[in-house]
């Protein structure tokens, strides 16, 4: 039996890639202003063209070998709309994976805003784009067909899971299926979905008090039952502004747990400083030398900002927040980086910053 074990661990060594990065990021957003950019900037006024969007940071993504972002909108067929009830059009997620997002997480309180009608149309547009989502289900047999989720990355089997605090007070009609965060589901499907063979266990939450610049008692909480669980990746959103990172380290085993407790907004147009940028986190992910166990290495975070049309430039764009490109909003883009920073460099733990189109 030892004699197949080395086997079994050099067979991984000499076949398994001996590392991976996995790129996450916040909220995306659709609000009123960024559909009348989008229709604007189009043909005839007849289409929604973002592709001018995410072109600034596009590399950044698409180097990836696996990116995750938070859809928070549903793709509910028109007449499209913005907050308080959103629904975007379809070439927005379409526009999203061509900026080189892999998996989009559904499971939000958003997710509901067209009703059960719309988290299925929803889960039909990301289908017809051939991209990974998980959080949402068009029925429980579905969740069972998909779920445990474990996606291979260069060699890395990571097990994905994605839950929600609530979806603002609008439930279900039928028998649709939103992941709520609860202990008692989470414990049993990171039991699943280590049992199917998952190596790297990733936990996206939609968690936490809006517009707060650090963690609720309730978000430590459940950091640290998930962590003790065994939780490789810990990745948070939904105050819409950044929170700290943590790379914990178990005293005992030496195992890493990335923790995000917040990447803020990806893309919006929310109007306070905090509000207008956010964080990307880079991981990167190994193997032990000696046993082939799979394990997050290390992680850095970039600051990204969301500048909104101005003479030069139709539509919304995202942009490297540390690079001075933010043209007529730089003071604003300044101002977001300054209180980001205040708070990453005094609350993270071994995560640092890097610029957009940095490497680990």
């Amino acid at each position: 039996m030892h004699e197949l074990v080395q086997a079994l661990v050099a067979l991984i060594l000499t076949t398994a890639s001996p590392e991976a990065v996995i790129l996450f990021a916040g909220d995306a957003m659709q609000h009123e202003a960024q559909l009348q950019a989008a229709l604007n900037a189009s043909d005839n006024h007849k289409n929604y063209d973002y592709t001018d969007c995410f072109g600034e940071i596009k590399e950044a993504i698409s180097s990836a070998d696996y990116a995750v972002v938070n859809l928070e909108t549903p793709l509910g067929g028109a007449p499209y709309s913005g907050y308080p009830m959103f629904c975007a059009p379809d070439s927005y997620a379409s526009a999203l994976k061509d900026a080189g997002f892999d998996m989009f997480l559904t499971a939000n309180n958003h997710t509901l805003d067209r009703r059960d009608k719309g988290l299925r149309r929803t889960i039909a547009a990301l289908d017809s784009l051939g991209v990974d989502h998980i959080g949402t289900y068009r029925d429980k047999a579905a969740r069972d067909s998909i779920m445990p989720f474990i996606k291979n990355v260069k060699g890395f089997n990571i097990g994905f899971l994605n839950y929600t605090y609530g979806t603002n007070g609008i439930t279900i009609r039928d028998n649709t299926v939103v992941d709520y965060i609860d202990t008692a589901l989470i414990s049993r499907d990171i039991d699943a979905v280590r049992a199917k063979g998952a190596e790297i266990i990733t936990i996206a939450l939609h968690w936490g008090n809006e517009y707060q610049l650090l963690p609720a008692s309730t978000q430590k909480q459940l950091a640290d039952y998930l962590t003790d669980k065994g939780v490789d990746m810990i990745i948070g959103g939904h105050p819409h502004v950044i929170q700290p990172m943590e790379m914990r380290v178990n005293a005992e085993s030496g195992k890493k747990t990335l923790l995000v407790y917040s990447l803020g907004n990806f893309i919006s147009n929310m109007k306070t400083d905090d509000t207008r940028g956010g964080a990307m986190a880079r991981v990167k992910l190994t193997r032990d030398s000696t046993t082939g166990k799979a394990m997050v290495d290390t992680a850095a975070y970039s600051l990204v900002f969301t500048v909104p049309p101005d003479n030069d430039n139709k539509n919304y764009r995202l942009v490297d927040a540390t690079e001075n490109k933010a043209g007529s909003w730089q003071g604003t883009c300044d101002q977001f980086v300054s209180r980001a920073r205040g708070i990453f460099d005094k609350h993270n733990i071994n995560i640092p910053i890097q610029k957009v189109n940095g490497s680990l």
